[in-house]
């Protein structure tokens, strides 16, 4: 299982967004979106061995999950739908209890510490100041942390640093947050960038 655990800090805890402006008033959602679909589908396919968990607000995670997703499609039109089908039925969501909002959808009454707390793997945290992702060897069961277009928090930082198992980098620059998944799985694949 890969796992991607993405911190939205701008999104919507609430349902009163418009699917119309991802981008402008519903904080970003676009880019958390994208970081779904990157996260789970394939060219004709999906990874049903991966999973995507945004924590909106440190309120709320939303999971996604690959194995038992249904009628998600990689827009992020649709995938904001679900985000929202889930703010929707947050007070169905009681502590570590989720609600369930569709096949493979499921909202938290989590925020970070919890959601990380949750998760079996190797915490690896994606950070432009890491050790080059190709000189570590590929953990089994990766958790990814990265954050969205924001820097972590200083909270977050601090927890990353007590809780991380290692804290890494992609590549020389620093890249959209739906891009850094894309090259996580690309390393993942590869086994390292050593097959191909």
């Amino acid at each position: 299982m890969r796992q991607f655990v993405v911190c939205g800090h701008d999104a919507p805890t609430t349902p009163e967004f418009s699917l119309d402006d991802l981008a402008g008033g519903a904080g970003r959602l676009d880019l958390l979106c994208r970081c779904v679909n990157t996260g789970l589908f394939l060219s004709h396919g999906i990874r049903e061995d991966s999973r995507v968990h945004l924590v909106l607000g440190d309120e709320y995670t939303v999971r996604f999950s690959g194995a038992t997703a249904r009628g998600l499609h990689p827009d992020e039109r649709t995938t904001a739908a679900r985000v929202r089908n889930a703010l929707e039925a947050r007070e169905d969501a009681i502590g570590h209890m989720p609600a369930e909002v569709s096949p493979g959808v499921d909202l938290y009454r989590m925020g970070l510490a919890e959601t990380l707390d949750s998760l079996d793997g190797t915490l690896v945290q994606l950070h432009e100041d890491g050790t080059p992702v190709a000189d570590v060897e590929p953990p089994s069961d990766p958790v990814f942390v990265l954050s969205d277009h924001s820097d972590f928090t200083d909270e977050e930082a601090a927890l990353l640093a007590d809780r991380a198992d290692r804290r890494v980098r992609l590549g020389p620059e620093a890249i959209h947050a739906d891009h850094a998944i894309t090259v996580a799985h690309n390393y993942l694949d590869t086994e390292g960038y050593t097959r191909y």
